[in-house]
């Protein structure tokens, strides 16, 4: 694995590292121009007064849906911001006025199940295969004996690097009448998401490598007018619609600024090209750790993303391993814990997510320090 003019560039674009950074899947780093932008906003508040900035943002903040637009083939008019994915979904749950049931893969998130549970609807699992991803020639048949109100897919999951086939599931959600909602929370960015679904959501912090604390939830416009403005409430006579409802709220608009701006850094930066470029590295990645020390590649080795989950050996314990790898050799990474797919994940695995300026000597260093922590820590589960 080589640096590139992407890999160079992205890199250039940030401050530089304290240590090794395999952690975008949870928060990647922001670039300067995000920071930069997010900051000067914040400075403009103190100079003008907020209410006075965000006017002056506007044109900032219309970009950012215009890019989220480009990436979920939705239009700019149909894109909101939130605080993130769980705000996102959380808002069109507690809106969908009917029939409360929906179907989703076994392995969803956990934390979108507890969503979903809160709301009272009803989880029917998908048709998967024996990687948990949605057998597409079962799902027409499976929408016409179990039709469900919306059909829940996470494009990509959480807790391992496994794509699913979203374009095809939207097109045959789309052909039985049954909205497609997709999670491209971990999607966005590694997966294309502008393949149809009738409501997209996403958080800024991942391979967008926008702010933490925003995000987005686009809705089509036929599935819009279903939903039921909750606040205020839908019988007051206001001017405005559902989704201009969920952006009537307090909102930290820097944050936004920043990551209308990462947006259009990755946007400029040829959304393919992100995505080849993201898919190769998780391919280098897993190529260069199956087996290390004892610890075991979870995906198929072509999985197209750049999500790594790796299998401990017998008696090591991921989360003692995470935290050995920060303190004694700056090498983020995450734990996968069981809850982050309750009826899937049967242990935890540690997961490695590399952004596109990752280099070779930065995966020997995770090797290295695999190989380490067995001999220089007892790391085990007692």
């Amino acid at each position: 694995m080589t640096d590139d003019d992407l890999s160079v560039a992205w890199r250039a674009a940030r401050p530089p590292v304290a240590g090794v950074h395999l952690d975008s899947a949870a928060c990647s780093r922001q670039g300067n121009a995000a920071i930069d932008a997010a900051a000067a906003h914040a400075r403009h508040e103190a100079e003008v007064g907020g209410y006075v900035a965000a006017e002056a943002a506007a044109p900032a903040l219309n970009a950012g849906r215009a890019a989220v637009a480009a990436l979920t083939a939705l239009a700019p008019g149909e894109v909101v911001f939130t605080t993130g994915s769980g705000h996102a979904l959380d808002l069109l749950l507690g809106s969908w006025p009917a029939e409360r049931s929906l179907a989703c893969v076994p392995g969803e998130f956990g934390p979108n199940l507890a969503t979903m549970a809160a709301h009272g609807f009803r989880v029917h699992a998908l048709p998967v295969d024996e990687l948990g991803r949605v057998r597409t020639a079962e799902l027409a048949a499976f929408l016409q004996r179990d039709r469900p109100a919306l059909v829940h897919l996470t494009g990509v999951a959480s807790h391992r690097g496994v794509a699913q086939p979203v374009a095809e599931t939207a097109e045959v959600c789309r052909a039985a009448g049954v909205p497609m909602v997709l999670d491209a929370a971990q999607a966005l960015g590694q997966i294309d998401c502008a393949v149809g679904a009738d409501a997209v959501y996403s958080s800024s912090r991942k391979w967008m490598a926008g702010p933490r604390g925003v995000g987005f939830l686009a809705v089509r416009d036929t599935l819009a007018q279903r939903l039921v403005r909750r606040i205020p409430p839908a019988d007051w006579d206001v001017p405005f619609g559902v989704l201009a409802s969920f952006e009537h709220v307090e909102a930290n608009l820097a944050a936004r600024v920043g990551y209308s701006v990462a947006l259009g850094e990755y946007v400029a930066a040829g959304p393919e090209r992100m995505r080849a470029r993201l898919s190769m590295i998780g391919a280098a990645t897993r190529s260069r750790l199956d087996g290390v020390a004892g610890w075991r590649v979870c995906e198929p080795a072509d999985a197209p993303t750049a999500i790594t989950t790796l299998s401990p050996p017998p008696g090591v314990d991921p989360a003692r391993v995470r935290s050995w790898l920060i303190a004694e050799r700056r090498i983020v990474t995450t734990v996968a814990e069981v809850a982050r797919a309750p009826f899937e994940l049967t242990a935890p695995v540690l997961r490695v997510a590399p952004h596109v300026d990752v280099t070779a000597a930065d995966l020997d260093a995770l090797a290295d320090a695999l190989a380490g922590a067995l001999a220089e820590a007892p790391l085990g589960d007692n």
